[in-house]
């Protein structure tokens, strides 16, 4: 894969998260207008000081005009873009490229998603006509068929398999009680949630993101620029997307312990940054928890521990706060919410807080040895799927 990336030529100098819950008393436009403000107001900037703007958003808007009319915005291009689950990072990527062309000093990445009143479970999805043999599963239950693979691959007992990834749900849990921004913030022991009914395969509720609504929003300018408008601005040291092919859907041996695009992004990404071994250069990741047996599997494909061992990991304690190398610490998909549109920057915002040691005492994770950070986020689904990685820090070079 010929990506060359630009490393350390975009910062982050500003971001903005709105708390991602049922928001019954605002629509997409006070969600914009608040994560954006926050942003304006993190960087010390104007709206006018922003030269072109990327909206990232699944269902609750259709052009530009959905950034444009709240925000007021005056002659200024707005790109509205959409990459399944992968929508806020595909808004942060295209405007960091843009900066770093030269085409435009600042811009702004900004997600939004407004799904708890709108008469669905989650979004309304419209697929076009086929002749009936494509996939008709849920997504849940496309990712609860990673259990028994996993569990027959490596030889691991099913019922401490269910364990291990209630254990990745309860982490999560655990992380975003302490978060305020965070949707769900009640910690919920694995044995509660071993106990519940199972909606798909042997996945609980609670093996599965929130539905929520949201927004976060971040400006992004030339490195050399950075300091003009913040002291401790977050350097960019990889972008990588990949999008697969789809064949897995038809290939009846797909092998459900492992997602490829997820694995080539993140190689793609270490690639750019540099990075050889990733669970020793980085301090932390937000990774896609969309069900519980997903981040399981992303421990292995981005190369945090060995192939078959990543449950061994989570029984370990290895991915919680305190651990060798802490994941979701805001609470992930699972506690802290997934508006589709906004998830992929809030992963971004929790990486601003962390990898600048403004996450608060209650919730800060170590930065004595490594001040590096990666964000994962995917769209679609075992077989069928979009993947996005980058890494970021607090350093040039």
């Amino acid at each position: 894969m010929a990506s060359h990336g630009i490393k350390d030529q975009v910062a982050i100098i500003g971001m903005g998260c709105t708390q991602f819950r049922e928001h019954w008393d605002k629509g997409v436009d006070d969600l914009l207008i608040d994560s954006a403000t926050a942003a304006f107001d993190s960087a010390g900037v104007s709206k006018d000081d922003v030269d072109a703007f990327w909206l990232g958003t699944a269902s609750s808007g259709m052009s530009g005009l959905t950034l444009s009319q709240p925000l007021k915005l005056e002659g200024k291009p707005v790109t509205r873009v959409e990459n399944f689950c992968a929508t806020g990072s595909e808004a942060l990527r295209q405007a960091s490229y843009a900066v770093a062309s030269g085409a435009y000093d600042m811009a702004m990445a900004i997600g939004v998603e407004k799904i708890k009143d709108s008469g669905y479970q989650g979004l309304n999805a419209a697929p076009a006509p086929h002749d009936g043999t494509k996939r008709n599963l849920t997504a849940a239950a496309m990712y609860s068929l990673v259990l028994p693979a996993y569990a027959a691959r490596y030889g691991v007992d099913e019922d401490e398999l269910r364990m291990v990834v209630a254990k990745i749900a309860e982490k999560n849990h655990r992380n975003g009680a302490l978060n305020p921004l965070a949707q769900f913030r009640r910690e919920m022991p694995a044995e509660k949630i071993c106990e519940m009914a199972a909606v798909a395969g042997r996945l609980s509720v609670f093996d599965c993101s929130g539905v929520a609504d949201g927004s976060a929003a971040a400006i992004v300018v030339r490195a050399e620029d950075a300091h003009r408008y913040c002291d401790d601005p977050l350097y960019i040291k990889a972008l990588s997307f990949v999008s697969g092919t789809g064949g897995g859907l038809i290939d009846p041996d797909y092998d459900y312990t492992t997602f490829p695009e997820c694995e080539m992004a993140g190689a793609d990404a270490y690639r750019q940054a540099g990075i050889e071994d990733p669970r020793s250069a980085l301090a932390m990741a937000e990774v896609h928890d969309c069900f519980t047996p997903t981040e399981m599997v992303l421990m292995e494909d981005l190369g945090f521990c060995e192939r078959g061992t990543a449950w061994k990991e989570v029984l370990a304690g290895t991915f919680e706060r305190t651990g060798d190398m802490p994941i979701n610490t805001d609470g992930g998909l699972k506690a802290f919410g997934h508006p589709v549109g906004a998830s992929g920057l809030r992963m971004h915002y929790e990486c601003w807080l962390q990898l600048r040691n403004k996450a608060g005492e209650d919730r800060q994770i170590d930065l004595s040895t490594r001040n590096l950070g990666l964000v994962h986020n995917l769209g679609g689904y075992p077989g069928e799927m979009v993947s996005f990685v980058s890494i970021l820090g607090p350093d040039l070079g």
